[in-house]
């Protein structure tokens, strides 16, 4: 019975693995989409959500019948609901790539604005290097790393404040535009929520290896 429930949870292991690979690849090609104005490159994220969401599906029917079947306890119970709650999280950072790739393409034509480019190029680095290091955290069960990770996040949201009040400030000036600077916008605050659910992931972690239910991020707003 012990082997047989350590094989199947090998099996969620590497089904989470994956879903955290073909996010960080939806997430890596948004933001080069976003700030290349690549509307192909935009387009192939669009296209392959669906591929997400099914393993995110499968995630869940795999840990509900491992419980089922198995009942774990301890630490084996907090491993499989940390893979149910993560992937869940995960999948929703999938979203929100999809998002700022649909941004892209309705943009695609509309008039830029240099600043803003840069902050958002700014933020889009950040956000990649702050998803690929929780994944590997969560590898590793850093509780440190989490708990640093989740301060990082502090960044994006003072950015997501800078790009609103400046297109706020430039689009007044100026309304032609006004339909670049609300995509601007909604782009930073799709940016700003992957790191929200960044965040999330760090609590699971910290719950995966503490078993302790924390809030990191006690003032996000997620959707």
């Amino acid at each position: 019975m012990r082997k047989t429930f350590n094989d199947e949870l090998k099996r969620l292991h590497v089904r989470f693995a994956e879903l955290g690979m073909m996010v960080n690849e939806a997430v890596l090609r948004s933001t080069k989409a976003f700030v290349n104005h690549d509307r192909e490159l935009a387009e192939s994220v669009i296209k392959k959500d669906l591929v997400i969401n099914n393993c995110e599906n499968d995630l869940e029917k795999m840990t509900l019948e491992l419980i089922a079947l198995y009942q774990p306890v301890t630490e084996d119970l907090r491993d499989v609901i940390t893979i149910l709650k993560a992937s869940s999280d995960i999948e929703r950072i999938g979203d929100h790539a999809v998002s700022i790739s649909q941004a892209t393409v309705s943009m695609k034509g509309s008039q830029r604005i240099a600043e803003i480019e840069v902050e958002t190029a700014k933020m889009s680095e950040y956000v990649c290097q702050m998803f690929q290091s929780v994944l590997d955290a969560y590898m590793k069960k850093s509780v440190e790393r989490a708990l640093k990770i989740a301060r990082d996040d502090l960044f994006l949201d003072e950015e997501l404040r800078k790009i609103r009040k400046r297109c706020v400030t430039i689009m007044q000036g100026d309304s032609e535009l006004v339909v670049s600077g609300s995509y601007y916008t909604s782009v930073a605050t799709y940016l700003e929520r992957i790191g929200d659910y960044v965040t999330n992931v760090c609590e699971w972690i910290i719950f995966l290896k503490k078993g302790e239910i924390v809030e990191l991020n006690p003032n996000a707003r997620q959707y």
